[in-house]
């Protein structure tokens, strides 16, 4: 059997062949292939290594932590150097005040232990890191998979990915919609939703934050205000409320509010939000629809293409240094907006057989003189599989 290797995981590998440094903390949310491609990256290395994973209700505690951290220890002094990686370190109690201690411990005597973290819950490990190891850590983004790679590693076609996205353990299912469906949205969404989120955060209102994910799904590719969510969601609090709650849903890599672009670099959070899921399965399982009739439908169709060309955006936004937006005027408005620095870039998806005007791109053009403006679909700069290949340097290179 072929096995797959995510090329995001040889920045960790390079990272653990130089010298010790920082922490290397692997960040993404649940069912992108953390523990898989931590495994794959340790199996290269000549250090000697020791994988422990907090996985057991017994094992949720320092004096674990302590006795693994003291094994790894004697390995790095025998061998001079060893690589310790715990998985999901968020089950330890208190684990961010101890692997502080421990760390710099290390780092006084100058043992040569590198360490890497990683779990399940991007929220729980995000508020540890915040909590207690300033200054000690590098993140590792690991976003949701790329048509590239669920292509290359699953034969997945253009179509199955802009439906069924790219969470590659619910692909055995994906000829049994039913099964799918159930999958993705107990195994995946209740999971981080109702559970990951709550923990993490202080949330007074859980079926508030619940339906607004549900909501964000439904309008993902769509800008709609704070002011008019709260007339459609009952017992939404307020607006404050709302910005709250979807940034903790972004921060776990669900959907997010993409801002206006302004031109003056500045983020304008008092702007309409346009709703974007991290992956598209997830509108997929809130929608509930099968395949054929989302396919048949031109609209709904039109909206999967485009939230697919969003996602992936947003997905190569985790590593590559720009910021995704949008922008509107009046009647003119762009899809996606690409700020890295002073540079800029306009992108304007199409689908199918539906002909939309260009006239936001011209009226953004004429206003802030973009390096380069993109039609992606028939007929444009991009064709939709070109656009979901892409790198994300391969957006900044001028033609």
């Amino acid at each position: 059997m072929i096995v797959y290797c995510r090329s995001i995981f040889d920045k960790l590998e390079n990272r653990l062949a130089e010298r010790r440094k920082y922490i290397q903390v692997l960040l993404g949310p649940r069912q992108v292939g953390k523990t898989t491609g931590v495994r794959q990256c340790i199996s290269r290395l000549r250090s000697p290594t020791i994988f422990e994973a907090a996985d057991e209700p017994e094992l949720h505690d320092r004096f674990w932590l302590e006795q693994v951290w003291n094994k790894a220890r004697a390995v790095a002094e025998k061998n001079r150097e060893a690589v310790l990686v715990l998985d999901e370190i968020q089950k330890v109690e208190n684990w961010s005040e101890t692997v502080k201690r421990f760390w710099d411990e290390d780092a006084a005597k100058g043992l040569a232990l590198k360490v890497v973290l990683l779990g399940s819950s991007t929220s729980l490990v995000r508020k540890g890191l915040a909590d207690s190891l300033a200054g000690r850590f590098e993140i590792i983004p690991v976003p949701h998979w790329a048509y590239t790679e669920m292509r290359d590693a699953f034969n997945l076609t253009l179509d199955d990915y802009i439906f069924f996205g790219g969470y590659p353990g619910s692909l055995y299912l994906k000829a049994e919609f039913e099964r799918w469906n159930s999958y993705v949205l107990n195994a995946l969404i209740e999971t981080t939703v109702s559970k990951d989120l709550l923990q993490a955060n202080r949330i007074d209102k859980p079926i508030l934050l619940k339906r607004l994910f549900q909501f964000a799904c439904r309008y993902s590719s769509e800008i709609l205000s704070f002011n008019k969510m709260l007339g459609q969601l009952h017992d939404a609090g307020n607006t404050t409320t709302l910005a709250q709650y979807l940034e903790y849903l972004s921060r776990a890599g669900l959907v997010t509010g993409l801002q206006k672009y302004s031109g003056n670099f500045v983020r304008q959070r008092s702007s309409s939000p346009k709703f974007l899921v991290f992956n598209t399965a997830l509108i997929s399982a809130i929608h509930g629809r099968p395949p054929a009739a989302v396919r048949d439908d031109p609209a709904a169709w039109g909206r999967r293409v485009e939230s697919a060309v969003g996602a992936h955006l947003l997905n190569l936004s985790l590593g590559n240094a720009f910021e995704l937006m949008y922008w509107r005027e009046g009647n003119h408005e762009v899809d996606y907006v690409m700020v890295r620095g002073d540079d800029v870039v306009a992108i304007e998806v199409k689908s199918g057989g539906q002909e939309r005007r260009h006239s936001g791109l011209r009226a953004f053009d004429l206003k802030f003189k973009p390096m380069r403006s993109i039609v992606v679909g028939p007929g444009g700069t991009m064709s939709l599989e070109e656009c979901l290949l892409a790198k994300a340097d391969d957006f900044w290179r001028q033609t």
